[in-house]
């Protein structure tokens, strides 16, 4: 006679496949916590708590479904406040106002950002007051309110420590670094950065909280350019974001603490902060002349990034049009650029530099004049403010406009202050308005090219190399002249740049005519820089001892070959090339 057979009470199996789910959320294994949490939301026996329906929406957005995410909250939140918990319900309105805003929903985040106030105003001190006080910093800045906005991160830290809760204390770190920064106060502000990303390197946060603050302190650094703090964190959220060991446990660190065996909290399967993580790693290879790899990077972040964070797929595709810009894939970086206005992003000043090298210096002149009218509060960008004034010295000097490119220049000096990355960058455009106006150019270069090969940016390098070629050929220096142009070729060969390496080849050879830009030959180069001198027909013909009617061909001929259509985008096309 057979055993008898033991049968599961009705509704154990559904209670121990919620209790799975519990514990495979407390090990941050979002796929299965939503794949067991789902399934017996199919035939809930029995129901799912208000708990566990807001595992569900944790669940569903770490594992890219954001709309039952959404719907998920939604439902816990109607399950706090039916068991009357003002504080669950508090928090999962908040919840739902963060994932409507990230949504594209305005109105309906603002809905539920009142009810989370709502529901935690009255209450005694608690943690989840300490994302209303996030939420307050944020919209005291925006309103031009440091005071109160600075009073909010002081009152979140507060909250934070009286949870004793690791992953609040840090964001309100990096909250108050945020205003910080904001205000001017470099120093204080960075020293609350590293503090929450002490944190975070130790593997004291759990996921949520990890993404959180690596996101928001990569975009910190790069507004602030601090380019040394992004390349070392970019490099450590990227190995955060990878994927997990297989089900095991990261190697505790050995006794001297190697890179890479930190532990850290990697929730398993997809990690949606990884397309943003790596959206910020494009524009730390691109400066760092990694282009290649640069550009791959873009692609799949642009693949990668959750649909409520469009903004960083904007800012990868900005950096691949860079790129394919000083590659002299002319057309890929308008296809780049425009993808990256598509998402929103003001694609300059990458798209101004592209219609100069395309000689149409009328639309380069325009577009950079109008990206620095538009940046609202330049303070919260600093990098991003520097790009434009810089971009704004070139084409100005490309136009021959002189005091617009001095103005620019001054205005970056007094904006870099003592930050190595807009320091060097000041020192360039200081030097190529000094050089254009027949200064001494050499000491601004100089330090320029030491700040640049300090921070290992190789092409801004390359670039000032071709300045002090010119500033060395001015002085009679012809030795340093082609060391100068020599060692820049030999930079834009190794990243790819071939305008520029064909540029550094042309002048080092004399100009040779089968080396000249645009199919130019070199009687029309000679008429193209007396144009860009601002000669007219009249003073080129007596300078060459031609007619008229041949400078009239010899332009004709130019224009045809350059594709531009005036003497003024021809000028743009000569400076851009190294010919005027």
């Amino acid at each position: 006679m057979s055993a008898p057979t033991l049968r599961t009470p009705a509704g154990t199996a559904g209670v121990d496949a919620v209790e799975r789910a519990r514990d495979a959320a407390a090990r941050e294994s979002w796929p299965e916590a939503y794949a067991l949490l789902r399934a017996h939301d199919r035939h809930p026996s029995p129901a799912l708590t208000a708990d566990d329906l807001s595992v569900l929406a944790d669940a569903a957005w770490w594992s890219g479904h954001v709309d039952e995410s959404v719907t998920a909250r939604l439902r816990a939140h109607a399950g706090y406040l039916a068991a009357g918990d003002h504080r669950g319900a508090g928090l999962a309105s908040w919840w739902l106002h963060y994932e409507y805003r990230g949504l594209g929903r305005p109105a309906a985040a603002s809905g539920w950002l009142h009810r989370a106030r709502h529901h935690l105003a009255d209450l005694p001190p608690c943690p989840e007051q300490c994302f209303l006080a996030w939420t307050d910093a944020e919209e005291a800045e925006q309103h031009g309110d440091p005071a109160a906005a600075l009073a909010a991160t002081h009152r979140m830290t507060r909250l934070a420590l009286r949870s004793g809760s690791p992953d609040l204390l840090a964001l309100s770190r990096q909250a108050e670094s945020a205003v910080l920064l904001a205000q001017g106060r470099r120093a204080d502000a960075l020293a609350l950065l590293d503090d929450a990303m002490c944190a975070v390197g130790a593997g004291e946060l759990t996921g949520m909280f990890t993404g959180w603050v690596y996101c928001l302190a990569l975009t910190q650094c790069m507004e602030a350019a601090d380019f040394g703090r992004a390349v070392e964190w970019t490099d450590a959220a990227m190995e955060w974001c990878a994927p997990p060991w297989s089900g095991r446990p990261p190697a505790a660190p050995d006794a001297a603490g190697a890179a890479g065996t930190l532990p850290m909290t990697v929730p398993s399967g997809e990690n949606p902060f990884r397309g943003v993580c790596r959206a910020h790693r494009v524009q730390v290879l691109d400066l760092l002349g990694l282009w290649e790899l640069a550009e791959e990077e873009a692609r799949l972040a642009c693949r990668e990034v959750p649909v409520d964070c469009l903004e960083s797929a904007a800012a990868a595709y900005y950096a691949a049009g860079d790129v394919q810009r000083r590659q002299g894939r002319l057309d890929a970086a308008a296809e780049s650029y425009a993808h990256a206005h598509e998402l929103g992003r003001i694609p300059q000043p990458g798209l101004a530099l592209l219609r100069l090298a395309q000689g149409r210096s009328d639309a380069a002149v325009a577009g950079v004049a109008l990206a620095l009218a538009c940046q609202s509060d330049p303070r919260h960008d600093l990098l991003g403010r520097a790009r434009l004034l810089a971009a704004r010295t070139e084409v100005a000097l490309a136009v021959r406009d002189a005091p617009g490119a001095a103005e620019a220049a001054e205005q970056l000096a007094s904006l870099a202050g003592d930050v190595p990355l807009l320091r060097a960058m000041a020192d360039t455009a200081e030097g190529a308005v000094a050089l254009s106006a027949g200064r001494a150019a050499l000491p601004h270069l100089r330090r320029a090219l030491g700040g640049w090969l300090e921070l290992r940016v190789p092409y801004e390098a390359a670039q000032v190399r071709m300045l002090l070629a010119a500033a060395c050929r001015a002085a009679g220096d012809e030795e340093a002249a082609r060391l100068e142009l020599a060692a820049a070729r030999a930079a834009f060969e190794r990243l790819g740049a071939v305008p520029d390496a064909r540029r550094a080849a042309a002048l080092l050879s004399g100009g040779a005519r089968r080396r000249l830009p645009g199919g130019l030959t070199a009687r029309e180069a000679e008429v193209l820089r007396l144009v860009a001198a601002g000669g007219t027909n009249r003073d080129i013909a007596h300078a060459l001892v031609i007619s008229e009617h041949t400078v009239a061909r010899h332009l004709n001929n130019i224009f045809a070959k350059l594709g531009v259509g005036s003497r003024a985008a021809a000028t743009a096309y000569a400076y851009a090339h190294g010919l005027a």
